[in-house]
């Protein structure tokens, strides 16, 4: 569809149901929830257990459908809010407001499929949750191929698919929650001392666990403002860079939030202190290489997944560039994911929300200076989110580290030093390899496809075998 008009309407728009499918689903409610229900099935009966997820799914139900029902009857002023530059342009108001009704609705579908997911994962399922997002790509690709072509308004269709794949993604989880013996019922009690407590770290986790997602969100609102294309080529790098994010921290994150919670219940603070440690090197052991190859290969990664149709060269170079810019802060968005657990893992969510309160307005600002009064334009605003990630990490850090929450291991010193040396193996073996912007133009897609997958191949072995020669093994990575 190119970066045009319509692409811009649906990136800008998905963005609202996206952030608070983050802050409902995957990030404020998984955080608060998965302590409380680790702690009842510690110390608490089978039925207290399911008491407390039929009281958490009746409650979370009633608040999606109100707020599901507010946003569909409202959505002339949701688009006001939230793409200010869409207001003035009457094909850009018409077509944010139409896919904004189709697709919220798709926020209560996931967040149920994320209480789903917060409830496997407790009981240490991890398969099913991790596959369910498999099923929405699978069904807007579908319809992109095989439906959108032939509609009057192709985005439209996309829109539809969103909405289709919520359905489906819930329908997966009943058989699995059935075989568990803990398929939700709606029993509604907002008393319930479990639902309070859950509440009361939801609330706070709203702003703490959402606040790359809320950035993310300002910079689309700015984006609105600024010349047609602008909000595509942030979408188009946020994507790319959501694929480290989404497969490795959030994966990390989910995966120690369970068991943090557990052993915060058992007082087992220097196991605690342990797991984040891991989780912090692990994610310095895949980000980094991630950071270095989305900067050196942003323009043919672009070009090789992007760049046809509509989409032109120009688009390439400007989503390139808010590419490098957001790549830059990559790390900082990783740890985030897996730094937040330890605080909501201990049910004291208020200090990361004062850090994430002061990140939010240091990023609005830096995306003001940057993206409008230094004329960065959309790279200002890609540049803002980046440091504003970087903020809410060191004082996240600062905070563990003050309260001897997380005490750094043994070993720190020779561990940057491998992993220095194996990213400069990568970064030498990508300069070796690749070619020059224009080189890329030049070759057919099975030939930029073959190439890209010729570097990747050929970084990540130099980066593995120099971390292996370096001294760093397998059973190093195991918590």
């Amino acid at each position: 569809m190119g970066a045009g008009v319509a692409l811009d309407a649906f990136v800008v728009i998905m963005k609202i149901p996206s952030v608070f499918r983050r802050l409902f689903a995957e990030g404020a409610f998984n955080q608060a929830f998965v302590p409380i229900l680790s702690e009842y099935k510690q110390n608490k009966s089978e039925k207290e257990v399911k008491d407390l997820i039929n009281h958490t799914f009746a409650s979370l139900s009633v608040v999606l459908l109100l707020v599901t029902t507010i946003a569909f009857l409202a959505a002339p002023i949701f688009v006001m809010v939230f793409a200010p530059g869409f207001y003035l342009e009457p094909l850009k108001k018409t077509l944010a407001i139409d896919i904004l009704q189709i697709t919220f609705p798709y926020l209560f579908f996931v967040s149920l499929v994320a209480l789903s997911g917060s409830i496997m994962n407790t009981y240490e399922r991890f398969s099913l949750p991790a596959l369910t997002p498999l099923f929405y790509n699978l069904t807007l690709v579908v319809v992109a191929i095989w439906i959108a072509p032939s509609q009057e308004v192709p985005i439209y269709a996309i829109a539809w698919g969103v909405f289709t794949a919520g359905c489906i993604q819930v329908l997966i989880q009943i058989k699995p929650l059935i075989k568990l013996g803990l398929l939700p019922r709606f029993h509604l009690n907002l008393q319930h001392p479990g639902v309070k407590r859950v509440m009361f770290l939801m609330v706070p986790g709203i702003i703490a666990g959402g606040v790359s997602q809320l950035n993310m969100l300002v910079d689309t609102i700015l984006a609105s403002l600024l010349p047609t294309g602008s909000p595509s080529w942030l979408y188009v790098s946020d994507r790319l860079m959501q694929l480290p994010l989404g497969i490795f921290a959030i994966a990390i994150g989910t995966v120690i939030l369970p068991k943090l919670s557990s052993l915060h219940s058992l007082g087992s603070k220097e196991d605690f202190s342990k797991t984040l440690d891991w989780s912090i090197r692990l994610i310095l052991l895949v980000g980094l290489p991630a950071v270095i190859g989305l900067i050196m290969l942003s323009e043919p990664i672009i070009i090789t997944l992007f760049e046809r149709g509509e989409f032109m060269a120009i688009d390439s170079k400007n989503a390139s560039l808010s590419l490098v810019a957001l790549s830059l802060g990559l790390l900082a968005f990783m740890l985030i994911k897996v730094l937040i657990p330890g605080f909501f893992a201990r049910q004291q969510p208020k200090k990361p929300v004062y850090v994430a309160l002061f990140s939010m307005v240091l990023n609005a600002f830096l995306a003001w200076l940057l993206g409008f009064h230094l004329g960065f334009n959309h790279v200002g605003l890609a540049l803002a989110s980046s440091i504003s990630a970087f903020f809410t990490i060191f004082s996240l850090l600062y905070l563990l580290r003050r309260e001897r929450i997380y005490n750094f291991e043994k070993g720190w010193f020779l561990f940057l030093i491998r992993l220095i040396f194996a990213s400069l193996m990568l970064y030498l073996t990508v300069s070796f390899i690749n070619s020059e912007v224009e080189v890329w133009r030049n070759y057919d897609e099975i030939e930029r496809f073959s190439r890209l997958m010729l570097i990747l191949v050929s970084g990540i072995t130099a980066y593995f075998l120099a971390l292996w020669v370096s001294g760093i093994r397998a059973k190093d990575l195991r918590n």
